[in-house]
């Protein structure tokens, strides 16, 4: 066997296998024994005729297939293993034969290579440093999501309902005088403001008293995701069955020792402000570090195969559908998109220019490690595990024991990778843009709506099999949101 190998077009390479005479007999020969089981010929029991009476009765050519799979898999691989100083190969290749008769075969791999990237400027640029700082209300804020977390329902008995109570309900839903799916239930506790429901619900369910039965008008929305509700008058039978509000404990050094460990109303701020300030650096790095890798992408250039975005949108999707059933209790994409009125091939198309950038922007960040020479020193590695083994109180000997080959290589690309950032945010001009408030950013999820047809509006929680909701604004039929 012999091979050749070069360059093609879109960062692939073109690799040329040759096979002689006697190779290529003996892969016919080893295809005969393979497959004649599978070959009726008359006079002869079934796997028993001779490979030239096949032959003779299904074709000269009948074993070249597979004998040119089996050449295939015996050498392609081989190839890729000798040539991993100079190629990556980064996907599977397209076969095609390029002669086939007695004397031989030629078959030809074009593979998906990692393409080299032509940097551009990379240092002395000018980038945006992004900042957060940490104000005392942010501090007070945490302490009242902290009362918040602790508060209590309490019966009202004495007033109406009020907006901020805790409604627990009955209803059941009409439109016409015939009730629809779903739209009944039980003592469902509503919270009167929350915009939860439908517009007009909540409002008309303020000033009821614990007891009082009520009808209750309202319209569904005409985009309303019921095909069936949109845009219908519809009735809710209301009963109030009880009524709560919600009660805040004190704040005081004895509730903070209770609620956060802290020994004081003022310890407890002291600690809330050095992590709000340790978050709002860490997201500032980040975004920083966003905008360099953003500048110094889009100066670069590079022929990205197919194969690398297409890898990379696989990669995001299955994420996505971890991401939903770690959200939603084992929920499936499938049943999402089917939900949202979507599919997977118009979902995962949807990654398609994120994943390019991503790609784009790994090729260059690895082409400046390797033009820069960054690497991860044996030591460094070592004063990590170092830091990692007194955590665990164990000396670093008896922690490295522990440490596999995959660990320690994870441990060094941590290091290479803060490397290069150091090295780039020492080598361009940071300009530091005006001080940011240090709020929290809203996570992205997937989005599932409830299935209980509930008068709701905004609220998105899990759907439950065979109901229906009739939520007051559609959540999104046109394309479905990205599990990030």
């Amino acid at each position: 066997m012999k091979y050749t190998i070069e360059p093609s077009q879109k960062s692939t390479i073109k690799i040329t296998i040759t096979f002689d005479k006697k190779e290529w007999d003996e892969a016919n020969m080893k295809a005969y024994q393979q497959t004649k089981g599978k070959y009726f010929v008359n006079g002869f029991r079934k796997g028993k005729a001779p490979k030239h009476v096949i032959e003779l009765n299904y074709g000269k050519g009948v074993f070249y297939e597979d004998a040119l799979n089996n050449l295939y898999t015996e050498h392609y691989y081989d190839i890729i293993e000798k040539e991993k100083e100079n190629y990556t190969v980064v996907g599977q290749p397209e076969l095609s034969v390029d002669d086939i008769n007695d004397n031989g075969a030629v078959l030809v791999a074009t593979a998906p290579v990692k393409p080299d990237v032509n940097l551009g400027a990379y240092t002395g640029i000018n980038i945006q440093k992004v900042e957060y700082n940490v104000k005392d209300e942010d501090v007070e804020a945490e302490l009242k999501r902290l009362q918040e977390r602790n508060s209590r329902l309490v019966a009202v008995e004495d007033r109406v309902a009020e907006n901020g109570d805790t409604a627990t309900i009955d209803f059941s839903g009409s439109v016409n005088g015939e009730k629809f799916q779903g739209g009944t239930s039980e003592n469902y506790p509503l919270v009167l403001g929350s915009g939860s429901f439908i517009p007009g619900f909540e409002e008309q369910v303020v000033g009821m008293k614990v007891g009082e039965e009520k009808d209750v008008l309202v319209k569904f929305p005409d985009d309303y995701q019921a095909e069936e509700l949109k845009g219908k008058d519809a009735v809710f039978a209301v009963k109030l069955n009880k009524l709560e509000k919600k009660e805040l404990p004190e704040i005081n050094d004895e509730f903070i020792k209770d609620a956060a460990g802290a020994e004081s109303v003022e310890a407890y701020k002291a600690q809330t402000r050095e992590r709000l300030e340790k978050q709002a650096k860490d997201k500032g790095n980040g975004e920083t570090e966003n905008n360099i890798v953003k500048a110094i992408t889009e100066n670069a250039t590079v022929e990205i195969p197919d194969a690398m975005i297409e890898n990379q949108m696989d990669q995001m999707v299955q994420n996505a559908e971890y991401r939903l059933g770690m959200q939603y209790g084992g929920m499936k994409l499938a049943d999402y998109l089917k939900y949202m009125g979507s599919n997977l091939h118009d979902f995962r198309e949807g990654y398609r220019n994120q994943a390019a950038d991503m790609v784009k922007s790994q090729l260059v960040i690895d082409k400046i490690i390797r033009t820069e020479n960054i690497k991860a020193e044996d030591a460094e590695i070592d004063a990590k595990l170092e830091e990692f083994a007194k955590a665990a109180n164990k000396s670093l000997e008896e922690y490295k024991k522990d440490v596999n080959d995959s660990q320690r290589e994870y441990i060094a690309n941590d290091i290479v990778i803060n490397k290069l950032f150091d090295f780039l945010k020492a080598n361009n001009n940071l300009t530091a843009n005006e001080e940011k408030p240090a709020k929290k950013t809203a996570k992205k999820t997937v989005k599932a709506e409830d299935g209980e047809a509930k008068p709701a509006a905004k609220k998105t929680t899990k759907k439950t099999e065979g109901e229906t909701k009739p939520a007051a604004k559609k959540t999104t039929k046109k394309a479905a949101p990205k599990a990030e």
